[in-house]
């Protein structure tokens, strides 16, 4: 059973009560920052109005976990709920789509490697359309949850769109994401949304240190700065190879040329951890407070337009992490290339007059 089936992340209990008690719209679409749990939400939302521990038409309580209807999602065999998810997020959030039943996973085909697809394809959604057009089979309702949202292709979108706004019979959509900037306007449009904040600290650490074998709340805090405050995202890095202890030191081992312990780290975490410190330069050049490293971890301030110029060929770099680059080149190149910009420059004294 995966994790998203089996609990709700204790920062997610209370939105979830005020969520099924607030949203009224046939269609929600969950938001905020990523790591917090859009998925399991959602989907703790479907299990919620799908549950049958309730008569129908007595509001909506968080599911049972014991109903048959619990017990069905729990399986993933649900006949009146589908999840619709990109092929490439499957096998982690632990559901097999059933639109994409014998197209999703690693396939070879003809000697090759079946590259899994990371959006969500027109066919997804046209099976959606014709689930909806169907009788719900135990007489509560259809659940269609879809995540994340703006992994909808520009056709897929606009093929759900009149189902989105007139949906048949008893069907209801549960969309989440992150980047809603992504999603199309007529899309938004058509829902209610529902805005998921990070969780506090008091509730966020504790949880990180079980993740972690028991870590000290300190090393945890370190964590959660980390990644933002996204608790899920911390565990995740965590795994990953990103030592609390060693946090800290980045970027004074960036400009001193010692970070070579980056280059045991995945590409796409290394450009990550990198634009996290131009970030937190950046702030601190403009006189703000850092967010993800101390204050005193920072060296001194860089110039304003290098740290601007940098950051642009971080993003450029991590829209092609997955690119087969040498790893060992490509991590060396960009440790030269922090090194270059983060470098104290000479402060050129003022004309006089």
């Amino acid at each position: 059973m995966s994790e998203a089936r089996a609990a709700l992340w204790p920062w997610l209990e209370k939105p979830l009560e005020a969520a099924l008690a607030q949203l009224s719209s046939h269609a929600a679409l969950l938001h905020g920052p990523e790591g917090v749990g859009q998925f399991e939400f959602a989907l703790a939302l479907a299990r919620s109005w799908l549950c049958e521990s309730k008569p129908a038409g007595q509001g909506y309580a968080p599911a049972c976990g014991r109903c048959a209807s619990c017990r069905l999602i729990d399986a993933g065999s649900h006949p009146d709920l589908m999840v619709i998810l990109p092929e490439a997020l499957q096998a982690s959030l632990g559901w097999q789509s059933g639109a994409e039943e014998g197209d999703g996973g690693s396939e070879k085909s003809s000697g090759k490697t079946k590259k899994l697809s990371q959006e969500i394809k027109v066919d997804a959604i046209r099976a959606v359309v014709q689930f909806s057009q169907n009788t719900a089979s135990r007489g509560r309702a259809k659940v269609v949850l879809v995540h994340p949202a703006e992994r909808m292709n520009l056709i897929s979108a606009n093929t759900l769109l009149k189902t989105l706004e007139e949906p048949p019979g008893q069907v209801r959509f549960v969309l989440s994401g992150a980047t809603l900037d992504e999603l199309l306007p007529t899309v938004r449009s058509r829902c209610q949304a529902w805005r998921l904040p990070l969780p506090t600290p008091d509730v966020a650490v504790p949880w990180l240190q079980t993740q972690l074998n028991g870590a000290s709340p300190e090393d945890a805090k370190v964590l959660l700065d980390a990644a933002g405050g996204q608790p899920l995202t911390a565990r995740d890095r965590h795994q990953l190879g990103l030592d609390a202890r060693y946090w800290p030191q980045i970027p004074k081992d960036l400009l001193n040329g010692a970070a070579t312990a980056l280059t045991q780290w995945p590409l796409s975490l290394v450009v990550e951890t990198l634009q996290k410190v131009c970030q937190d330069l950046a702030c601190v050049a403009a006189g703000a407070a850092p967010r993800y490293f101390p204050a005193n971890s920072l060296p001194a301030a860089t110039d304003l337009h290098l740290l601007t110029t940098w950051a642009q060929e971080l993003r450029k770099t991590a829209r092609h992490a997955e690119h087969p680059w040498n790893q060992n080149l490509k991590v060396e190149a960009l440790l030269l290339q922090a090194r270059a910009v983060m470098r104290p420059r000479p402060v050129r004294a003022k004309p006089t007059a």
